[in-house]
């Protein structure tokens, strides 16, 4: 305990999952004779079982013991609750437990919980079983306290659900119904009343606004009537009737409700398109009634969803209105405002934010009130009176009553005069102070942008020699910051009696945005959003042109790459898409930064960059350059408080000046990237001819994978293990390759997940068990005289979960006899956690039969230091992130850490990863036993390994 107290502060990366305790008895809640209430429901303890019967302990009675009862369920139920009231009073109580069908607080926004009867029966530890009392909107059940009586209650439900488990005094509870029916009733007169006024109302009027107020009044009637229980009352409904109800109610509320909206505003006065939008969701929300008949908790939960889109959306819609000079939607701000924070406060109410138990009837209040308020509003609106006036105006002033309307500026230049007019507003738009832009047509071309002032020079020209036609010119004028605005110039000439144009008048209209979007789609169309690099289609449209400057100068070839990123997707998995762009983004700056101006990245797919290098032309400084490339990616990139390291498969094809150059260079790019990946990845490839023929897919793989066992095509590597101690080897690590007839030798990233797949990971991994076991028989006979070498061989999944793998390791043991322990299983972190009480048991098992047991990648998964203590392993292998020397900062401490708690658990420690001998040297400092790395070896076939321990042991006896 003392060692997870001192760990826990290093913040190792590990989440502690604490073991499952065993289970306790329940705490009995002291019942206070005082006390008109109590709340059970943050003490319930809810169990599951698998029959109709259910084992549970007691609370302790007076004398302490705790003692076990069995309940047999009346409904054949399997969810229940476990509580225990005590009566530590010298009077005899009684109590009544309740639990309410239904709660608007916490019922959920999406499939919410309508409402059911949620217990079946209560079976008390001892005494006479509660009196179930009648009621409509509750169960409620009557139970009598003793003085000094602890009991245990086990109540049976009939929903994997209980909102609210409450205990009352009964004439407190009395109370409470009476004061709830009291402003119900209240409530249900104010809307009743309500709906009935705006009905006559629509009579005496005849506007359409008061039948859609109206049908919004009823539509709150009906639904406040279901959920305070009305209707229930009146029309003697079941539970899964009044679900029904409540779910239509929810549904027809916010139909109305968009009716009201609709008939308000007067939308089809806008667009046709208006009207069929609300006749469609109309028409949707009335199939949320009949779809409420089969599963009323998704059509309520569409239903609620509409209501909150109709509110924000209406409010939007309002406000946008009210500022273009709408009155009508100006007097509803108020309300449609007050219904926002009622669909807010609902909203926190139904996710759970809010719990009073006053809040549901308070929100069905407010919603009255706002229909109260909706019927003023309509009221003042259709009795205000008024009209349009109505006047002749001319031909002239309608023209320009229609150009005011239209929003455009008004563009006029006095040619005799040389004089230009424009809108006040054209200054005030760009900033300019008033009268910049009138004088001279000249002076407009100090504010155009010099790609504009020629065209709208010659366009002005043009107008004036001809003396007919029509102007209409684009152009950018500057603003005094220096930036500049799209106008659009639409004009006429205006002949005088002489046939000489004495005027050119027209609009100017503001078209930035409109040019701004067509410029992002067109940078959209042919750039990578997420890191602004060209996309393969740009990236094809470049080579193109590349191959058409090649041709005026042929010296000039370029050189293409294909970089894809090796196992991003488990990067992607690890920390998450978001923080997975982050990394794409920061690696193609990091590129970015390594080219020159001539040369082009584009990013072509997912975590796959493509490159057309024009700054090298000799094949010794574009593998060097590409050497450089692989460097920059294998550069560590901080992540909060770890380092991410990538490597990279990078294709290169190089141009043939006796071919044309083509988009085929790619797919020649491609395949060499491909052929990096299968013989596992972090390498540069040039394509060779030879590699189109090596393309394969997945079902032929499979198929030869099958027989690769047979054919002998499984090779087994090994690589060293040393004492840091003396650099001595200690053992071996077993790793299995696939000699494919075609593709070559391939990693197990590329065979190993198919093989799992397909269910052959058991004879390959019985395969590379049995090898090794041989392979290591064989070494420790020729080398008696020094301690037994070991081999470790890694297990899958599959293996640890069948129980056939004692047997297979004690067949493997029988074979070859090797000394206890050294042949050596290793298992990753998160293996073992998928189930850590069958791996334990495992795990006991395996080494009981002289096997030892090897923990793999330890630090990246998310192991229990509990659990840790209950696994036999004896020895615990540091994954390579915590190793490499480029992660710094708290990386001695962790390490550190690891290495001091392995060795109080009694495991050595292997580092993985050492590349260099200051790592080395390092791990030895730190306390580390056994290292592996490139630093002291590849991975070798077996008489590779053979001759190495002969050298070995050679210059030990010299």
């Amino acid at each position: 305990m003392r060692l997870i107290r001192w760990l826990a502060p290093l913040a190792l990366g590990l989440m502690i999952v604490a073991a499952a305790a065993p289970a306790q008895a329940v705490d009995a809640v002291s019942v206070r004779g005082d006390a008109p209430a109590i709340d059970l429901t943050g003490i319930l303890e809810y169990q599951h079982s698998d029959t109709d019967r259910i084992q549970v302990s007691t609370a302790p009675g007076t004398d302490g013991i705790v003692r076990r009862i069995e309940v047999r369920g009346r409904e054949a139920g399997q969810n229940w609750v476990v509580f225990a009231l005590a009566n530590n009073t010298d009077d005899q109580l009684d109590r009544l437990i309740v639990a309410p069908h239904y709660r608007i607080v916490s019922s959920g926004l999406l499939w919410p919980d309508l409402g059911l009867s949620r217990i079946a029966t209560i079976t008390p530890s001892t005494g006479d079983r509660p009196e179930r009392q009648d009621s409509a909107t509750a169960d409620i059940f009557r139970v009598t306290l003793d003085p000094g009586a602890v009991i245990t209650f086990v109540a049976e439900l009939r929903t994997n659900k209980l909102p609210q488990l409450y205990l009352w005094e009964p004439e407190a509870y009395k109370d409470k119904v009476n004061s709830f029916t009291l402003y119900q009733g209240i409530v249900i007169g104010i809307s009743g009343l309500l709906a009935l006024v705006l009905t006559i109302l629509f009579v005496v009027k005849g506007s359409i606004m008061f039948p859609a107020a109206a049908a919004l009044a009823w539509a709150v009637l009906v639904y406040i009537g279901v959920d305070f229980g009305f209707w229930g009352k009146v029309l003697d409904m079941s539970q899964g009737a009044e679900r029904v109800w409540r779910a239509s109610g929810e549904a027809i509320l916010a139909a109305t409700l968009l009716v009201f909206l609709f008939a308000y505003l007067n939308l089809s006065r806008w667009h046709v398109r208006y009207s069929h939008i609300t006749l469609g969701w109309l028409a949707f929300l009335g199939s949320l009634v009949g779809l409420a008949l089969f599963d009323p908790a998704v059509a309520s939960g569409i239903a609620r969803i509409s209501l909150v889109l109709i509110a924000f959306a209406g409010f939007a819609l309002i406000v946008y209105l009210s500022t273009h000079g709408f009155d009508r939607a100006v007097l509803l701000i108020p309300t449609w405002f007050l219904l926002v924070v009622w669909v807010v406060a609902a909203g926190m109410t139904v996710a759970g934010s809010v719990t009073n138990d006053i809040v549901g009837p308070a929100l069905l209040g407010g919603l009255v009130l706002i229909v109260m308020l909706i019927g003023f509003t309509v009221m003042q609106h259709a009795f205000a009176g008024g009209g349009a006036t109505n006047g002749i105006v001319s031909d002239v002033e309608r023209r320009a009553l229609a150009l005011t309307g239209s929003g455009d500026l008004i563009w006029d230049w006095d040619v005799s005069a040389d004089k230009v007019f424009t809108s006040p507003e054209t200054e005030a738009l760009l900033g300019l102070k008033r009268g910049t832009l009138e004088g001279p047509a000249a002076s407009w071309l100090e504010v155009l942008h010099p790609l504009d002032q020629d065209r709208f020079r010659a366009a002005l020209d043009s107008v004036l020699d001809q003396r007919r036609g029509r102007l209409v010119q684009d152009f950018r004028l500057r603003t005094p910051d220096g930036h500049f605005m799209w106008f659009a110039l639409k004009a006429r000439p205006v002949v005088g009696s002489d046939g000489e144009v004495s005027r050119v008048v027209g609009t100017l209209t503001d078209v930035t945005e409109i040019k701004n979007a067509e410029e992002r789609m067109l940078h959209d169309s042919v750039h990578d959003n997420l890191t602004g690099l060209p996309n393969r289609k740009l990236f094809i449209d470049r080579l193109n042109a590349v191959a058409n400057f090649s041709k005026t100068v042929p010296t000039m070839r370029p050189t293409i790459m294909v970089i894809d990123l090796d196992r991003f997707k488990q990067v992607n998995d690890s920390v998450g898409i978001a923080v997975g762009d982050s990394i794409l983004l920061t690696l193609a700056r990091r590129l970015t930064r390594i080219l020159k101006p001539q040369d082009t990245l584009a990013r072509l797919a997912g975590d796959q960059f493509g490159l057309i290098l024009m700054s090298e032309q000799d094949a010794a400084k574009i593998t060097a350059f590409a050497e450089t490339i692989r460097k920059t990616i294998r550069a560590p990139i901080a992540f909060n408080d770890r380092e991410i390291f990538l490597t990279a498969s990078i294709g290169l094809a190089l141009s043939d000046p006796a071919v044309p150059l083509t988009d085929e260079l790619i797919k020649d790019a491609e395949l060499a990237m491909y052929h990096s990946k299968r013989i596992g990845g972090d390498r540069i490839d040039v394509y060779k001819p030879a590699m189109r023929a090596r393309k394969t897919d997945r079902l032929t793989l499979e198929s030869e994978l099958r027989r690769a066992i047979e054919r002998q095509e499984i090779t087994i590597l090994y690589q060293p293990i040393v004492r840091l101690e003396d650099r001595s080897i200690a053992g071996f690590e077993a790793l299995a390759r696939w000699d494919h007839p075609k593709l070559g030798r391939m990693s197990p990233s590329e065979f190993i997940a198919i093989a799992e797949e397909i269910g052959l990971i058991i004879d390959l991994g019985m395969f590379v068990m049995d090898q090794t076991a041989r392979q290591l028989a064989i070494w420790q006979r020729a080398m008696r005289s020094r301690e037994p070498i070991f081999a470790s061989v890694n297990v899958s999944s599959r293996q640890l979960l069948r129980h056939d793998l004692l047997h297979d390791i004690r067949t493997v043991l029988s074979r070859s006899s090797v000394a206890r322990g050294t042949l050596k299983l290793e298992l990753t972190e998160s293996l073992v956690m998928e189930n850590p009480e069958h791996a334990a048991q495992m795990l006991h098992r395996i080494r009981e039969l002289g096997t030892g047991l090897s923990l793999d990648d330890f630090g990246t998964g998310h192991s229990s230091l509990s659990y840790l203590q209950r696994f036999p392993f004896d020895t615990l292998k540091i994954d390579q992130s915590f190793v490499r020397t480029t992660s710094r900062g708290t990386r001695p401490v962790i390490l550190k850490s690891i290495i001091a708690m392995a060795h109080d658990l009694g495991m050595d420690v292997v580092a993985e990863g050492v590349e260099t001998d200051s790592d080395a040297v390092e791990m030895y400092q730190l306390g580390c036993e056994y290292a592996q790395g490139f630093a002291f070896g590849e991975p070798m076939d077996a008489d590779a390994a053979m001759r190495m321990l002969t050298e070995e042991r050679l210059e030990a006896a010299s």
